[in-house]
């Protein structure tokens, strides 16, 4: 299975930028992995917010194909512990998924076209992150959830 996490914009903090670089190596060893970032709306302030939902989603949904199991990361999606999302990516692999694609949203969430492609979608908290953040938060989760289904000593419960 090959895993791909798509986000809105570049970040522009290091420190995450290497965090996230960190784990995406890591997890390449258990499966491939791979983060595509979608450029950020120009002209932001002349948009209303759905408009610029509406850009990033067309944007996002380009990147997609029908084969693919679409999780969103939102505020409402499901919140599940480390080894319920360790299960949840078990689940898929022996699915048969080939391809399942992660998306972390812009500042005002996704669209509706969005949310109408989606499968699934997962919550990190009920709290608020900045989407910068999310990035190295979701690749360190998914590292773990690699080191639970493989019985390594990262995760302890």
């Amino acid at each position: 299975m090959n895993i791909e996490l798509i986000v809105v914009g570049k970040t522009d903090m290091k420190e995450v930028e290497a965090l996230v670089a960190m784990y995406a190596k890591r997890l390449n060893h258990y499966v491939r992995f791979a983060i595509t970032t979608i450029a950020d709306v120009r002209n932001t302030k002349k948009l209303s917010e759905a408009e610029q939902k509406r850009l990033e989603g067309e944007a996002i949904l380009r990147q997609l194909t029908d084969a693919d199991y679409v999780m969103l990361l939102d505020e409402r999606g499901a919140e599940l512990r480390s080894v319920e999302f360790a299960e949840l990516l078990q689940r898929r692999m022996s699915a048969g998924t080939k391809r399942l694609v992660f998306i972390i949203g812009g500042p005002y969430g996704f669209s509706d076209a969005l949310y109408s492609r989606c499968d699934s979608s997962l919550s990190l908290s009920r709290m608020t992150f900045s989407h910068q953040i999310v990035r190295a938060i979701f690749t360190e989760q998914l590292y773990r959830a690699f080191t639970i289904l493989r019985n390594e000593p990262y995760h302890h419960e």
